[in-house]
């Protein structure tokens, strides 16, 4: 049997719910077009476990990862619009917060700061992160201590409670959290935003036949467009789906390379 995970968007409380209403929706078009799906999300395996496990039948994962070591091990089925603040059709950024109450102005302010990271395999809140800083960085140094708290939230409670300073927090997080946690981001604020990059793809295995493939990105359009599902669509700021491929996601890993070549390989 195969299975389905949407686990990258997945909070506050109402992202969840809307996310599995959508799947309900979603899964029950596809099975009306002929391709048998599974009726629900499995919340059980872990995000990164069901990226690479041959029986995953859709999903959705990082752009980082997926040009760091998924290409060829899955299929890109389509990756979302979102319709909300630093998002560009298919493109996303990261928001760069400080504390509400901090007095950094500018990137030079960060210097010698303390930056909190979600994780170093992350697109957001990282190698967008680490482009954004790297030309600003001496002999691969930029900050004077890194936390990684295993979660964007976790890196918004970091910055408000003062334990770091900055942290970069994808722009989709950090709206749904304005929208349905206000409070959480009520300590902090966004002082730049960071380069553009696709946003976060809808995977198949490797091993699903084409034509079950062509059937996914039809039924993913015309779920989006149902007029039935406007309220799940609008919690979750889904507002339709591009067709990108490698060329377009190899972006990510050209601003890996250039954080390189700039000397600052990793985020210190």
């Amino acid at each position: 049997m195969s299975f389905a995970s949407l686990a990258m968007y997945v909070s506050p409380p109402p992202i969840a719910e809307a996310t599995h209403l959508f799947w309900e929706a979603l899964s029950k078009r596809i099975r009306g077009l002929g391709v048998d799906a599974p009726d629900s999300l499995d919340d059980d395996i872990r995000y990164d476990e069901a990226w690479v496990r041959p029986d995953l039948f859709f999903g959705q994962t990082c752009g980082y990862p997926y040009v760091q070591h998924l290409r060829g091990k899955v299929q890109l089925v389509a990756s979302p619009v979102y319709g909300l603040a630093g998002c560009d059709g298919p493109l996303k950024c990261s928001f760069i917060i400080v504390n509400a109450d901090s007095t950094i102005a500018s990137v030079e302010d960060l210097r010698g700061t303390r930056a909190a990271i979600n994780e170093p395999g992350s697109n957001s809140g990282y190698n967008l992160f680490r482009h954004f800083i790297a030309p600003h960085a001496i002999d691969g140094r930029f900050f004077s201590l890194v936390l990684e708290t295993g979660g964007h939230r976790e890196s918004i409670d970091a910055v408000t409670r003062g334990e770091a300073d900055v942290a970069a927090i994808d722009c989709i997080t950090f709206s749904n959290t304005l929208r349905f946690d206000p409070e959480r981001v009520a300590g902090v604020r966004v002082l730049a935003k960071t380069a553009k990059g696709p946003g976060l793809p809808f995977i198949t295995a490797a091993s699903t036949p084409a034509k079950d493939l062509v059937i996914l990105r039809r039924a993913l359009a015309e779920t989006i467009a149902d007029p039935n599902l406007v309220a799940v669509c609008d919690t979750l700021s889904l507002r339709s789906i591009s067709l990108l491929g490698d060329t377009e996601y190899e972006r990510l890993a050209e601003l890996d390379r250039q954080a390189a070549r700039h000397g600052y390989p990793a985020i210190a």
